[in-house]
C-alpha cells in the first residue's frame, strides 16, 4: 500500500505547527485483499480501523515514576527549592495533565509559591524555566536506558506500520521528550505521526489534542483505536469520539475506566494484536456502543484478515 507525505500545516489550535516524525496517510483502505463469500459472488473484506493513536507516559514507556518524578525534583534541586515528589503524591498530581499545570496547581493547592516567584508573571518565569530543564533531564535518562518500552508496544507498532495503518502519539507531554520516546521505536518511528506539548491550549481530559490529530489526519474518530492509561486520558478520547483499550500502568491501577472499550494489564497481558483491535473496532457503533449481540469490550472474530503480505 502506498502511502504520501503531506506537510504540516499551521495549526488552528494555538498557531503552531504540528510536530511530526511524517505525517501520512492513506487514501485507500488497508484491507482490500481478503475474500469473502456473498451467495455467488466475491466480496471484499475491508477493515473499519483506520489508525492506531498511542498515549505516551504511561504507555509507550512507564515513565512517570522513574523518569518524569525524578527529573523534576532533580530541576526542583538544582534551584535550591525544597520541593520533593515522592511516589504517592506524584501519583496524586498526575490527575493534572501537563507538567507546567502540574507544578502550578502543587504550588497553588499549597497556596504557597518559592520566594523567588510572588507575581504571577514570576511564576510563570519559573515553571516555565523549571519545564524546560525538567525537560532536558528527562532526555538524558531516556538516552541512558533507563526507560524501556512497555510489553508489546514495539511488536504491535511493527504491526501496523507494516500493515499501513497510520500511527500517532498524542501527548500531553513536551514534545521533544514525547519524540525522544518515539525514537526509541527505531525505524517505525519515521512513520509516526506526533500531537504533544502546547500545540493545543487545552490538555486531556479535554479532548483538544484527539481532535487535532482527527483533523490533521483526515480520520473518522470511530475508526481509530486509542491506547491510554489513565482515566484523563480516556475521557479525552471518548470526548473526541474513539474507542479506547486501556493499559494500566504503575500509577494507574485503580483509576476508573468504565468509559473504556476494553481494559488490559499491557499490550501482553493478554496478547493484543492489530487483529484485536480492528476486530474491537469493527465490533462497535460509530458511539463506541457495542453492535447488537456483542458484550461491552467487543468479541474478537475468528476470521483472520490479511495486511499486506502477512496474515495475522
Amino acid at each position: 500500500m502506498q502511502a504520501y507525505v503531506i506537510s504540516a500545516p499551521t495549526s488552528t489550535f494555538k498557531g503552531q505547527a504540528v510536530s511530526n516524525k511524517t505525517l501520512h496517510a492513506s487514501r485507500r483502505r488497508p484491507c482490500v485483499n481478503g475474500l469473502k463469500m456473498n451467495g455467488r459472488h466475491r466480496m471484499p473484506v475491508v477493515s473499519a480501523l483506520d489508525a492506531l493513536i498511542f498515549d505516551c507516559d504511561g504507555v509507550l514507556a512507564d515513565t512517570e515514576r522513574d523518569a518524569h518524578r525524578v527529573a523534576f525534583n532533580m530541576a526542583f534541586k538544582e534551584r535550591d527549592l525544597e520541593t520533593i515528589w515522592d511516589e504517592p503524591l506524584y501519583g496524586k498530581l498526575l490527575e493534572t495533565g501537563g507538567g507546567k499545570e502540574r507544578m502550578a496547581a502543587y504550588w497553588n493547592g499549597l497556596g504557597q509559591w518559592p520566594s523567588m516567584a510572588q507575581s504571577e508573571e514570576d511564576q510563570k518565569a519559573l515553571v516555565k524555566a523549571l519545564h524546560a530543564r525538567k525537560t532536558e533531564l528527562f532526555m538524558e535518562l531516556v538516552q541512558a536506558g533507563k526507560v524501556p518500552l512497555r510489553e508489546g508496544v514495539q511488536r504491535l507498532v511493527n504491526e501496523a506500520v507494516g500493515a499501513g495503518i497510520r500511527v500517532a502519539v498524542c501527548s500531553t507531554s513536551n514534545e521533544k521528550a514525547v519524540s525522544k520516546i518515539v525514537d526509541m521505536l527505531g525505524d517505525a518511528a519515521s512513520s509516526i505521526s506526533v500531537f504533544a506539548g502546547d500545540i493545543v491550549e487545552k490538555k486531556k481530559p479535554s479532548p483538544d489534542v484527539y481532535n487535532l490529530a482527527a483533523e490533521k489526519l483526515s480520520l473518522n474518530p470511530s475508526n481509530v483505536c486509542v491506547i491510554e492509561d489513565s482515566f484523563i486520558g480516556v475521557k479525552a478520547a471518548r470526548a473526541a469520539g474513539m474507542p479506547v483499550v486501556v493499559t494500566k500502568s504503575t500509577y494507574t491501577q485503580e483509576e476508573n475506566f468504565t468509559e473504556a472499550q476494553k481494559v488490559l494489564n499491557s499490550l501482553d497481558d493478554p496478547l493484543t494484536s492489530l487483529q484485536d483491535l480492528t476486530d474491537l473496532v469493527d465490533s462497535l457503533n460509530s458511539d463506541g456502543s457495542p453492535k447488537s449481540g456483542i458484550g461491552k469490550t467487543g468479541s474478537f472474530r475468528p476470521a483472520r484478515r490479511r495486511y499486506g503480505s502477512s496474515y495475522l
